[in-house]
């Protein structure tokens, strides 16, 4: 088996070289390669082109690439950075980096925010978080009243709307998430720490050792 090389294959659209990507991110040399694999799977799994459309995202996560949850949709528009209604492989790596489990509690708890703060706005507010709520239980099939919804709505609030102001801002959420860390849960996904494992036919040695990037 030889190694895998960027000068071996055709290269995606919006490719960076894995030791860019190692270095600003919580991922090895080996286990950015190992996404490689991964990314042009989901790339080429509808559309064929290199870049993962929102239906090909759909598809890698609920196996429906026609399946409508709002909960998808806030996590492919987080990853699409640019706004261009697909995510390159940079944008995959990066955005994917928050789940590492050596990703600092920091980077995730900002992340969780930009998700529930649906309209951009700076600030979450009761509207958004029922939203969320109800598309998080839909994606796990689980089925509340409206009342349930809306107790854990108001108890959210008043644990985490310190001012009273109706929304939470930032600094709440933060304030928030250290006195509730299991709002974090789903932001570790621990398999990739082994990612490379899932992939022992290409991952066999890298052109840059993952020393060479470290400080």
């Amino acid at each position: 088996m030889g190694c895998f090389s960027s000068k071996q294959i055709k290269l995606t659209p919006g490719y960076e070289d894995p030791v860019l990507l190692a270095s600003e991110t919580s991922f090895t040399v080996s286990e950015v390669e190992a996404l490689y694999e991964l990314f042009k799977k989901l790339s080429f799994s509808i559309i064929k082109d290199g870049l993962i459309h929102k239906e090909e995202f759909q598809l890698a996560l609920f196996r429906n690439s026609n399946k409508k949850n709002l909960f998808a949709d806030r996590i492919f528009d987080l990853f699409d950075v640019k706004r261009n209604g697909v995510i390159e492989f940079g944008e995959f790596v990066r955005s994917l980096s928050v789940f590492h489990p050596k990703t600092p509690e920091s980077e995730k708890t900002a992340f969780a925010f930009r998700l529930y703060d649906l309209r951009c706005t700076g600030s979450i507010e009761k509207v958004e978080l029922k939203e969320m709520v109800l598309a998080l239980l839909s994606e796990s099939d689980l089925h509340l009243s409206e009342e349930i919804v809306e107790v854990i709505v108001d108890n959210t609030f008043k644990q985490a709307d310190l001012n009273g102001d109706g929304k939470i801002d930032e600094e709440e959420w933060n304030v928030f998430v250290k006195q509730n860390p299991a709002i974090l849960k789903n932001m570790t996904l621990p398999y990739l720490m082994d990612i490379t494992m899932a992939f022992p036919s290409f991952v066999v040695c890298s052109e840059t050792s993952d020393t060479d990037i470290m400080i």
